[in-house]
């Protein structure tokens, strides 16, 4: 699959740009344009970083190795949405202790708890959604309507 800069800079906004402007409705806050700022730019970071780090590298490698489809980019999305949450609760386990500090209970037992909660499901879902977008905004140019021979 070749390289695409419009997908690379819009296929990870969408998901940011939907999750911060749902979580306004269950946050209360004084100024809902600051939560909703805040919360984006921390979604972005999670959804750049999966993207430019995680997804194109392997896209890269798995296109040199067999031609892609949008089924396998989308199954390659949702599986990296997936490995996405094991460093995402390796933060949230360093900071679990009391006061923010040391954790207090082993990692795995941590993993198991935060894994289940609903919230995690997003994640397998936000990769999806991605590599779709990305899979769709990178062959819109290309597609052309073939000539019928005559």
């Amino acid at each position: 699959m070749r390289f695409s800069w419009t997908g690379l800079i819009l296929a990870p906004l969408l998901v940011p740009v939907i999750f911060s402007a749902a979580m306004l409705g269950f946050l209360n806050g004084d100024i809902p344009l600051l939560m909703f700022l805040i919360l984006m730019v921390l979604s972005c970071f999670v959804s750049y970083g999966a993207t430019i780090f995680l997804f194109l590298p392997s896209l890269y490698l798995l296109s040199a190795w067999r031609p892609m489809s949008a089924y396998k980019v989308c199954l390659l999305g949702l599986v990296l949405g997936a490995v996405v949450i094991v460093p995402l609760t390796l933060m949230e386990w360093k900071g679990s202790g009391p006061d923010s500090g040391p954790p207090t209970e082993s990692f795995m037992v941590f993993f198991l708890r935060w894994a289940t909660d609903p919230m995690m499901a997003l994640c397998p879902l936000a990769g999806l959604v991605t590599a779709a977008l990305y899979w769709w905004l990178g062959t819109w140019r290309t597609r052309r309507s073939i000539p019928l021979q005559e």
